[in-house]
């Protein structure tokens, strides 16, 4: 069983809605966007330029706004991003059917709906820490205190305190480390996130096959070419605001969101005072928050993994859906075998150059199906295999060797004379370490902010107090509750020391900042699909098709790097504790 602390309807919601859809506007729109500029447009010359270019613009506003929507989402909730995100998609997809030429309109239009996708795949990282937040289990003989303040258990008269020894007392309260026990979600978040990008790739298969023959089922039902892809554009628009309408009703109740609203957007300076509900955070300002996600990822080794997991899969995603069918083409066009009207126009080699393209669309097809399969395969292995992240280091093994090879080989044609049938070996290797290190950096961000991995890396001084900057480290001891049992006869009963926790998921969470650790979290993706495209582009031209392999494969040896040194600091520290708790 699987302990989500969210809703089934919540869990549903979160996968079926944002998860399954976050891919599906982008693919649909990535792959007819050409067909706007030519049939509805009118534009027959550099079609390959202007989506180049409108791409391009995507990418710089998703770098701004990956953070922002993350920064957003800490103040007033990950429901209301997620539904303003979809709601901005679904009314884009309608002003690209209203744009009359490719700048500014059809750019203004391409950067709406960058501006509502960011928001989107942003959510999918920042919500999945509420579906399995971790709990506060209170012992049962604590008395619970109502919402007011009010105690449901009845006061004992003053008469009948003063008769308490403290021997009474501490038989009668539970021990420190029994008041507070924070529940293992580790294993609950690992398993969501295998099954988030298995949603995921479905997602971009409900769009291959239901979104993208739309304009050609109109135009058969008797449409214009121009009406037939603005219908399926209005159809695919409104499905985005039925998709928002549904993360509306069905994410209510986030666990952990309870005090977050729009009324918070401006009030950065809001302090609950001490007789307030302990679980209430201080509101950071935004500059704070973003500089705190930063800083977690050199603090805490679990989230600093996970971004430069998330910067190696974004970057993956790219190096299978553009390299390929890039170094396809080349190939195909350098031998002879076909020759493209328009070179500069890639959506022209489906009609000129078909050979080339059912190659490229069976190897990344082969790709993505295992990746695909293979989703909640790592789900599974990342949450049992949990102490030295041994799944996300496989995976950037099986991408360092998997790049590699692609790079070196001299044809992509298994049936030519230079041709092997490994290759589609190879590309399933390239698959199983896209998706392991969609997962598994998912699964690692999930944990650390959770505090799932609670002591692993023990960073909390000997005596359980907490860091120099005054609170707990991601991946730290919450620190012990001071003993209950007074020193002396004379000692008050209660040291002015004690205190419930701080937050409702734990003294080392960081819940609270789960929006903007996934907003940099995307931002790093973000950096990863530019560093590839334009650097790797370029040296595709000047030194040959294998570059941009070959860079992927320095991406996965460094994210192997860091996954080998985390696991030594690691072990390292573990061996240390365990002798310390021997003397």
């Amino acid at each position: 069983m699987l302990g989500f602390t969210a809703t089934r309807t919540q869990v549903a919601t979160y996968l079926c809605g944002v998860a399954l859809f976050s891919i599906s506007f982008l693919v649909f729109l990535n792959s007819s966007i050409s067909f706007v500029i030519t049939q509805r447009i009118g534009q027959a010359h550099n079609v390959g330029d202007a989506v180049g270019t409108l791409g391009f613009a995507d990418e710089l506003v998703a770098l701004v706004a990956c953070p922002a929507w993350g920064l957003l989402s800490d103040r007033v909730g990950v429901r209301s991003v997620a539904v303003i995100g979809y709601a901005i998609v679904g009314v884009s997809l309608w002003v690209f059917m209203a744009a009359k030429n490719v700048y500014p309109q059809l750019l203004l239009a391409r950067l709406l709906f960058s501006l509502g996708a960011t928001a989107t795949a942003t959510m999918v990282t920042a919500i999945l820490p509420t579906m399995t937040i971790a709990q506060i289990v209170q012992d049962p003989r604590t008395p619970r205190r109502r919402a007011n303040g009010a105690s449901h258990a009845l006061a004992p008269s003053i008469s009948s305190e003063l008769t308490i020894t403290p021997a009474r007392f501490q038989s009668r309260s539970p021990p420190s480390d029994e008041t507070v026990v924070k529940k293992d979600t580790g294993a609950s978040t690992s398993h969501l996130a295998g099954l988030v990008g298995m949603f995921t790739g479905c997602g971009a298969l409900v769009a291959l096959l239901v979104f993208l023959p739309l304009p050609t089922r109109f135009g058969r039902a008797g449409a214009e070419p121009a009406a037939a892809v603005a219908d399926a554009f209005y159809v695919v628009g409104s499905i985005a605001l039925l998709v928002a309408l549904g993360c509306f009703f069905g994410l209510r109740r986030l666990p952990g969101e309870e005090d977050k609203s729009w009324k918070s957007l401006v009030n950065i300076n809001q302090q609950k005072s001490s007789d307030a509900a302990p679980s209430r955070q201080r509101i950071l300002s935004y500059p704070r928050l973003f500089w705190e996600s930063i800083r977690l990822g050199y603090q805490s080794p679990t989230i600093g993994l996970g971004y430069v997991g998330g910067f190696v899969a974004r970057a993956s995603s790219v190096a299978i859906s553009l390299f390929i069918p890039l170094f396809t083409n080349t190939y195909f066009l350098s031998t002879g075998q076909c020759r493209a009207n328009d070179p500069s126009d890639p959506a022209d080699i489906k009609n000129s150059c078909p050979q080339a393209y059912k190659l490229a669309a069976m190897l990344t097809g082969i790709s993505q199906l295992i990746a695909l399969l293979c989703a909640p395969i790592f789900g599974y292995l990342s949450a049992r295999y949990r102490k030295y992240n041994l799944p996300l280091m496989f995976a950037a093994a099986a991408g360092v060797v998997g790049y590699s090879a692609f790079g070196a080989l001299a044809s992509p044609d298994p049936a030519s004379k230079d041709g092997s049938r490994g290759i589609f070996a190879i590309v399933a290797l390239l698959g199983i370490s896209q998706i392991g290190a969609i997962v598994c950096s998912l699964a690692l961000l999930g944990r650390g902010i959770n505090d799932d991995d609670s002591g692993k890396h023990h960073s909390h001084a000997a005596d359980g107090s907490l860091p120099s900057n005054g609170h707990p480290s991601a991946g730290a001891t919450p620190p012990r509750s001071p003993d209950l049992t007074p020193a002396s006869e004379e000692a008050p009963l209660l040291g002015t020391t004690y205190s419930q926790p701080q937050s409702a998921s734990g003294p080392g969470s960081h819940t609270h900042l789960k929006g903007s650790i996934a907003g940099t979290y995307s931002l790093l993706g973000g950096f990863g699909i530019l560093l590839l495209t334009k650097a790797g582009g370029a040296l595709f031209d000047s030194s040959g098709p294998g570059a941009p392999f070959y860079m992927m494969a320095s991406f996965n040896a460094l994210l192997l790097v860091v996954g080998v040194a985390v696991a030594v600091k690691d072990a390292y520290y573990g061996a240390k504790s365990e002798e310390s708790e021997t003397e």
